[in-house]
């Protein structure tokens, strides 16, 4: 068997804008090198300074260097057949893919990360990185950051992990139905055949054990695994960091994203943008003028009295009311998009029925804006959303008291408990903050219930 052990080093803009300014390659049997290929390549980009001052590989230096096109062929060819060796083998390698893909090649090698390897086979190490290794192992590096430096120094580390290797874990990280090499290279792989395959909600976690990103999963394992699949640079550079996952069984998809959402709000990751706002700041509201005509408008959440429904900004709100008033069809002058306008626009495009400007009957209009209303949020003062429990034994549910939303909970079925009303439920749950984001999960799912 022959391996490539392999170091790249590149003008570092991410793993889709980087382009490769040096490779090394050692074609090595497992006991010594039999052929070596080490180039500059000019990457047809500028290498940023602190780059440079890292790799000490200047644009003058690359200039009359091949292009990668120049130099794919030989790539190709030296690495053909071969076992493809890194240390945090994906991101050589997803590299190399990305430039072989821009000519319409796909290349494709199995892969081993010595990282991984290095983790189980010499435990213990505060640092997994070439340089804490070399240096605890006494492996010199003629060149650290340097290709060809960084890869005889993988070569020698891959030789003795080899000569340690007493319980086969090469041969398993190489089993086809092993995942090792594409798993995260701080992650053990105990903790992902570990998960539950159940809804439920993720965390993944740094070496400082801080969590830096909450998921929600129908199948926690198949889930987590996607992630390391992603080709998104933010989801690569969160695998990267990740070195342990916890989870929380749910039951039902329903309690899982209820879950996730208040985890998001609560800890805050940082690697989740989407549910990471601040508080919510405009409330909806309706008031009725000297017409009878009722309106919908917006404030300061301090300045809307009893809101309808809440919003992160000015922005989200008028959107979900720009919604509103086409579904319902309602009068934008009413709904405050429109000012100082003695009849709207959208009348002369027939997308308004002419409230404003006395075409259509009050008591017509203000049906529909009551419809409108009803539509937004839970439309429930007191309502027990039951859903299937984390056991067989038990029944899980989310609580909804005076319109609003307060947790979920869990109940054990062999238990005779008797609840006679929702107020009853409220004794089961850990209490949590009603918000946008929840009303907008829970209303989606009562609309789809009552589809059905």
């Amino acid at each position: 068997m022959l391996y490539t052990v392999i170091d790249i080093e590149t003008t570092g803009n991410g793993y889709k804008g980087s382009k490769i300014t040096e490779i090394s390659i050692f074609v090595f049997d497992g006991k010594k090198v039999v052929d070596e290929y080490t180039t500059l390549i000019n990457p047809e980009q500028n290498i940023p300074p602190f780059i440079t001052n890292l790799t000490g590989i200047t644009n003058a230096m690359v200039r009359n260097a091949p292009k990668f096109y120049e130099v794919a062929r030989k790539i190709e060819e030296i690495t053909k057949d071969t076992i493809f060796v890194a240390h945090n083998v994906n991101f050589d390698y997803n590299i190399i893919q990305a430039e072989f893909k821009s000519l319409g090649f796909d290349f494709k090698r199995k892969k081993l990360c010595t990282v991984r390897l290095s983790r189980k086979i010499i435990p213990g190490l505060n640092s997994y990185s070439l340089g804490n290794i070399c240096t605890s192992e006494n492996i010199p590096i003629n060149g650290r950051h340097r290709a060809k430096g960084d890869a005889e120094a993988t070569t020698e580390l891959f030789r003795r992990l080899i000569e340690r290797d007493d319980q086969f874990i090469i041969n398993s990280f190489l089993h086809p139905r092993s995942r090792q090499a594409t798993l995260p290279p701080l992650l053990d792989k105990k903790v992902v055949d570990n998960l539950p395959e159940t809804f439920g909600v993720y965390y993944f976690k740094n070496l400082a054990k801080e969590v830096i990103y909450v998921g929600k999963a129908n199948n926690i394992k198949q889930r987590v695994i996607s992630h390391f699949y992603d080709k998104k640079k933010k989801e690569q550079n969160m695998c990267l960091e990740t070195a342990d996952i916890s989870f929380t069984e749910t039951g039902s998809e329903l309690l899982a994203l209820l879950l996730e959402s208040e985890e998001i709000k609560h800890i805050y990751p940082k690697y989740n943008r989407a549910q990471r706002r601040a508080g919510e700041a405009v409330g909806l509201f309706s008031y009725e003028d000297q017409k009878g005509i009722i309106h919908l408008a917006y404030n300061r959440l301090k300045l809307a009295p009893n809101p309808i429904m809440k919003y992160y900004s000015v922005a989200e709100c008028r959107n979900h009311l720009e919604v509103l008033c086409k579904e319902f069809e309602l009068c934008p002058k009413y709904c405050h998009l429109q000012t100082n306008v003695s009849s709207c626009f959208h009348y002369q495009l027939k997308e308004c029925k002419g409230i404003c400007c006395d075409k259509e009957a009050v008591d017509d209009y203000n049906i529909r804006v009551r419809q409108a209303i009803k539509s937004v949020g839970i439309d429930a003062e007191n309502l027990v959303i039951k859903e299937t429990g984390r056991t067989k034994d038990e029944v899980g549910f989310a609580l909804i008291l005076d319109g609003i939303y307060k947790g979920i909970g869990y109940l054990d079925t062999s238990q005779d408990v008797l609840l006679e009303k929702p107020a009853d439920y409220q004794f089961f749950v850990e209490p949590k903050k009603d918000n946008r984001d929840i009303q907008r999960i829970i209303s989606a799912y009562l609309k789809k219930i009552n589809s059905h």
